[in-house]
């Protein structure tokens, strides 16, 4: 089966499957006292130039949970766009886990400008209010846009100038580095953040992300948060052997290289067939289009993807690392069969 649904729906990059049976050997102490978490932790200090503290997690919720809890009190907020992943998808467990309240702000292409910051101010220092001490932004968008180093700058710019912190939700962080051509550095370190959340699963791994704190000294106590939050893997040899894997030699980057190439593809392959609508250019690996409303169950049952709307019947198809032209044509033709 071979789906447009997710790139949480490709299997393992087979570097990283390798990594993960040659990981399978002997015995290593748990809770990453082993040799690989050593190495992959190194790994991340020399991919961001700086001595930053890297905590290994199971899951993307999981990653957002230990990188808010580490930045805010119950009775704090973390500002966020209205479809970000922390406020939509999440169940709720952001809020669950730190106590503190999501502000989320309605937008109509995934981003956070600086006003929107200065916005959530009002009602900072009374009592009555939450206080919004947390600024979250998504990198690459859910709506598959981009923020340019330039934007997330300006926006830790006016959050730190309010004393706030700034996270990175980088589920596809890979995919916007390739998409952007930049240096990870440039549009993390050098921008302003102070918190990622590094995606794994969504380009390669077979499950794993890792939070890194930027600045050191807000990672004082996320190893306590990491196990109160159940993200703690015993065998945590396992997730780090993944990153070694992935982030050796570029390949988290060529992974993502191919995975945004293959949207393009798919989106040229789609987008004159009768009743397709490109709602927006893809920039990283997924594509956004309206099909007609009657024709979307039929479709699914073929090849099954998500609907991104229902009230305006757009849907989203992702590509992955092991996106195929085969598997593009495949569906092309099965959109061509049920639109006519």
């Amino acid at each position: 089966m071979r789906s447009f649904a997710s790139d949480n729906a490709a299997g393992v990059d087979p570097a990283v499957m390798d990594a993960l049976v040659a990981a399978n050997v002997d015995h290593a102490l748990a809770y990453g006292s082993d040799p690989w978490t050593a190495r992959a932790t190194a790994s991340f200090r020399e991919l961001f130039g700086a001595p930053v503290e890297v905590c290994f997690v199971w899951g993307g919720t999981g990653a957002n949970v230990v990188s808010l809890q580490s930045l805010v009190a119950p009775w704090d907020a973390v500002v966020c766009t209205a479809n970000a992943h922390i406020a939509v998808d999440e169940c709720g467990a952001p809020e669950r886990f730190t106590g503190a309240k999501l502000l989320s702000v309605p937008v109509v292409d995934g981003k956070l400008r600086p006003e929107h910051v200065v916005e959530s101010q009002v009602g900072r220092g009374d009592e009555h209010h939450s206080q919004a001490t947390v600024v979250s932004i998504t990198q690459s968008t859910e709506c598959g846009t981009l923020y340019t180093p330039a934007e997330i700058a300006a926006i830790a710019e006016v959050a730190h100038g309010h004393g706030m912190k700034v996270h990175l939700d980088g589920a596809r962080i890979a995919n916007a580095v390739a998409a952007l051509g930049c240096d990870v550095r440039e549009m993390t370190i050098g921008a302003g953040i102070d918190v990622v959340s590094f995606g794994g699963t969504k380009n390669g791994m077979m499950y794993g992300e890792a939070v890194v704190f930027l600045d050191p000294a807000l990672g004082v106590n996320a190893r306590f948060i990491r196990k109160q939050a159940t993200q703690l893997p015993s065998k945590m040899r396992f997730v780090a052997a993944q990153f070694e894997a992935l982030l050796a030699g570029g390949r988290w980057i060529a992974n993502a290289t191919h995975a945004n190439a293959m949207a393009v593809r798919l989106a040229e392959a789609v987008r004159d067939l009768p009743g397709v609508e490109l709602t927006r250019e893809p920039v990283v690996n997924s594509v956004f289009a309206r099909l007609p409303a009657d024709a979307i169950g039929r479709l699914q049952a073929r090849s099954f993807f998500w609907v991104w709307d229902d009230a305006t019947s757009e849907v989203r198809w992702m590509t992955a690392f092991d996106t195929t032209d085969d598997d593009i044509a495949h569906f092309a033709a099965i959109l061509r069969d049920e639109l006519g």
